[in-house]
Formats: structure tokens, sequence, C-alpha cells
């Protein structure tokens, strides 16, 4: 339990004192039944288990093994705690899924949002399951009328320096916009750790072709950079 949940409830008035005895939990939310009790109910966390279905459609749902079925997907049941706004906290317990912890945790190139506390994030982050992948990234912007910079050694270095002493396997999520400016940096960060790899992403505004991203792609192995871009720019990487 971080700091940053009791704060949470204390802010909100659900707390009085900075006890974390005091909290309610309702444990196995796994069904529809189950999270609309919790979410009218006086708990102020809800624990539910995430798994892949065990037929078709493949897909996360909301079940404990032996379970491998059940009314209700992770999208739905994010979607329901969402929408009936009770101020609830959730944990998720992930039995089959691949897990990213994604956090900006670093001021990037043209970022104007304040960065996640790194060490916070991190510190909480880490205490995770071996199967979690942490997903830490730079703040960063992209404009039509400037000259956009790419990621500077200063902001690779202190990355590397917060990510070496991490266990876990590390992706850092870097804009596509901006790495043509970015080879030397990106690909000493890379070398530095054979836990770490890239999840190139792009923003709705962002204006980059596919020859930006060839060195990476034909430098480095396949196997070290997701692309989480459109279908059409991300099939042309794959084919080229």
């Amino acid at each position: 339990m971080t700091d940053q949940t009791i704060d949470y409830f204390l802010r909100l008035g659900l707390l009085n004192t900075e006890d974390s005895s005091l909290l309610l939990w309702a444990h196995g939310a796994n069904s529809r039944e189950r999270l609309t009790a919790a979410l009218t109910g006086p708990c102020h966390m809800i624990e539910a288990d995430v798994l892949m279905r065990g037929s078709e459609p493949k897909e996360p749902i909301m079940a404990h093994p032996p379970m491998t079925d059940s009314d209700i997907r992770l999208q739905e049941w994010l979607e329901e705690v969402r929408t009936a706004d009770r101020n609830k906290g959730i944990k998720l317990d992930f039995k089959s899924v691949p897990v990213w912890l994604n956090a900006d945790i670093l001021p990037g190139p043209g970022g104007k949002a304040a960065p996640l506390d790194a060490r916070a994030f991190l510190e909480a982050a880490g205490c995770g399951a071996s199967p979690v992948v942490l997903s830490l990234g730079w703040t960063s912007g992209w404009s039509a009328e400037t000259d956009n910079p790419g990621y500077s050694w200063d902001m690779v270095r202190e990355m590397e320096e917060l990510c070496r002493v991490q266990v876990h396997p590390i992706t850092f999520p870097v804009r596509a916009a901006l790495l043509s400016r970015s080879f030397p940096q990106i690909q000493w960060l890379l070398q530095q750790s054979d836990r770490y790899t890239l999840t190139v992403w792009t923003g709705p505004e962002d204006v980059f072709t596919v020859q930006d991203l060839l060195a990476y792609r034909r430098h480095f192995e396949k196997s070290l950079i997701y692309y989480d871009l459109p279908d059409s720019q991300r099939l042309q990487l794959c084919l080229a």
C-alpha cells in the first residue's frame, strides 16, 4: 500500500486517519453481480483477477483459476468502475496476460506535462511479480510549427541511471516523430542492458515517415522494438 492510496481516501474524507488497517476490501469481484455489490458497498478497494478466456474469443476476462470463463470482460469491468464514480480503488491480479505498467517519469523533448515522481513510481511498480514490464518514458511534445528536438544525451543518461538498478524488463516508449534525430542516443540506451526494449508510438497530429524509423528497424533485433502505430505504418515497417 502506497502513501498515495491513503492520501486519496483522506482527501475524499473516506478515511480520517493515516491507518491502512481501516481500508475495507472487496475480494474476487470477478462477475457483474459481485462487481456491482462491491461498487455499491462500503469497501474502499476492489480486488479482482484477470486471465485469458479458455475458449474463443480469446480475450482478457475477470476470473480466477480454475475458472476459464466469465460474464464480464476486463474492458467492461474497467468501464463499470469508471462510470460508477464511487471513488473506489482497484487491485487487479493478472493470472495469464502480459502486464505493462506505463508512466512518463522524466521530462523529455517538448514535454509540457509534469512527469510522475520517478522514484515513487519505480518503488511502487517494481515490487510486482516478475512478468511485469515497466514502460518508462519521457514527457514529450511535437508541433508542425517548430523545430522539434530529439531525445538528448542528458535525457537518456538520466533514464538509464534510474533503470540500471531495476530487475524487471523495461521498455522505453519513444515518440516516432522525434526518432530521426535521436538514433545515437537511443542506440546507446538499448546497449546498456539486455532487459531494455523500445515501444515506438505516435501522437494523433504527429507527422513522420516510415523512412524515419528504418534505421531502427534495420539496426536492432526485431524483437527489441514494439510499434504502437497505425496499422498502415506498422505494416510498412514489417515489410521493410
